[in-house]
């Protein structure tokens, strides 16, 4: 659900880079306020860990299209909303800048969207009413199920009111909304899932990440930080690479309606400008290698071309449902990217604890 600038218009993307970046400097403020020290390595590992779990496209059957997690309302539960938030900004930062995956002027959108709706709208709501003031396993899994489900609803109706209102583009509202808010729905639910096991796990591990009193600790912080680095390095390095090759789901929506899974985005200073930083700051756009040969003969404010069928959507499998091989670029960068997560979050975090010890 990374929206590109083809999709936004300036103001737009300035009015939604203006909020967003309203909510990073009040969630600084509040994590500052009472600050805890034991976030800073959880708040790397998860930060590196949803990288690399967004690198996973999953299809979604007898549609053709495919779905990512989004992470933030996971990251909202087991570090608070406001830790939650300035992770997930930190991760979308680094895939826009260093692997061109999402536009810098559709970046405060994308933060909105991924951000917002699950850490500061469906969170509050997770206990009381959803789970209960005491929950069950049971009741925080359904809770976790329906926590994702609206999230993914919200920020998926975002995009296509932030495209709509743009108005740079020619997808109708009507007929946008009703390709994304059913195949979201779809997403929605696996995530919930996913989220709902990891939860689980952590019910288990350490109930008092999830401000669940009078249950036994089984885990040290430091020992479930290292679980989360090692599936951050396995999912990302690994995994990754066998992922589905179908369009997601804003991608299959545009494809839709327009024939293209990708519209071109318009040519002015505000998006040659952006288009030209975005080739310079990404080290694998797409999560691929660069092709030199092919970027030096492009015009400068063009970004470098998706992959083939073959290996564009980090997969390498063929349509024909063979079985998917390695890719080393796409291992190569989910290393990459979760390392440079983990590195700002924990720079992030450690420059929030002084100013707090600072106060």
């Amino acid at each position: 659900m990374h929206m590109a600038d083809a999709l936004i218009s300036p103001v737009t993307g300035g009015i939604l880079w203006a909020v967003s970046a309203a909510l990073l400097t009040v969630s600084s403020q509040r994590m500052r306020a009472c600050f805890d020290s034991r976030l800073i390595p959880l708040m790397g590992v998860l930060g590196a860990f949803i990288f690399a779990a967004q690198m996973i496209n999953f299809t979604i059957p007898g549609t053709g299209s495919s779905g990512h997690l989004g992470g933030g309302l996971l990251l909202a539960i087991l570090l608070g909303p406001y830790a939650g938030f300035l992770t997930i900004t930190s991760v979308l930062t680094i895939q826009a800048l260093f692997f061109a995956d999402g536009g810098l002027l559709a970046l405060g959108c994308n933060i909105f969207n991924l951000g917002f709706f699950p850490c500061f709208v469906v969170y509050p709501f997770l206990y009381k009413p959803l789970a209960g003031l005491s929950p069950t396993r049971k009741s925080l899994s359904i809770a976790c199920v329906v926590g994702a489900i609206a999230s993914l609803q919200l920020g998926a109706f975002s995009v296509v009111l932030e495209t709509v209102a743009s108005g740079i583009t020619e997808l109708p509202f009507a007929s946008f909304a009703l390709l994304m808010q059913p195949i979201h729905l779809l997403i929605g639910l696996v995530e919930g899932l996913v989220t709902a096991a990891v939860v689980t796990f952590i019910y288990n591990a350490r109930p008092d990440l999830l401000q669940l009193s009078g249950k036994t600790k089984t885990w040290s912080i430091g020992k479930l930080a290292a679980t989360f680095a090692l599936l951050a390095l396995v999912v990302g390095g690994f995994f990754s690479s066998f992922v589905s090759s179908d369009p997601d789901g804003l991608e299959w929506s545009i494809q839709n309606l327009t024939g293209k899974e990708e519209l071109p985005a318009p040519d002015a200073a505000p998006y040659n400008t952006l288009a030209t930083l975005q080739e310079k700051t990404a080290i694998m756009p797409d999560y691929a290698f660069r092709e030199p040969a092919i970027s030096e003969e492009m015009p400068a404010h063009t970004t470098p071309p998706a992959p083939s069928t073959e290996t564009s959507d980090m997969s390498t499998a063929e349509s024909t449902g063979s079985l998917p091989t390695l890719d080393t670029a796409t291992g190569m960068a989910g290393l990459t990217g979760g390392v440079l997560t983990l590195i700002l979050t924990l720079l992030l975090g450690f420059f929030l604890r002084r100013r707090a010890r600072h106060e």
